[in-house]
């Protein structure tokens, strides 16, 4: 996913900044169906995102995950599982909404992640999605 040079740099102030949660190898991170109270930003590791059997996503370095139920207030709609042993940058509702609102290079890299996963999901459903046209 392209992302701007700012939109990177907001992402990995952020991740030095915010409150930390470790996760081992193997354990789950949240649950389909749990509310959602936090959006987590990769530290180290990986963590994948999945709904029953079926792998969705694997979210690594700077990558985001668990804002779509900060974003729509419905309660998760995947799972996320650490593959590796992962240190999380956690992100509190409250903290969320006032990066988007503070920081509109947050807002535009959070409408970047949710599109690819669109194109992805668009993608995997048989119809063609298009390159960047940069």
């Amino acid at each position: 996913m392209a992302e701007t040079a700012e939109t990177n740099v907001t992402f990995a102030k952020i991740i030095a900044s915010a409150p930390t949660r470790s996760h081992r190898a193997g354990e789950t991170i949240f649950r389909a169906g749990e509310p959602g109270l936090e959006a987590f930003l990769v530290k180290s590791g990986e963590v994948e995102i999945r709904v029953e059997d079926r792998l969705l996503e694997t979210v690594g370095p700077e990558g985001l995950f668990g804002e779509m139920a900060l974003i729509d207030g419905w309660a998760r709609s995947a799972t996320a599982i650490a593959v590796t042993d992962v240190e999380l940058a956690v992100l509190s509702e409250r903290q969320f909404l006032s990066f988007i609102a503070l920081k509109p290079h947050f807002a535009f890299g959070i409408m970047r992640v949710l599109a690819q996963r669109l194109r992805t999901t668009t993608s995997s459903a048989g119809r063609s999605a298009q390159h960047p046209a940069r």
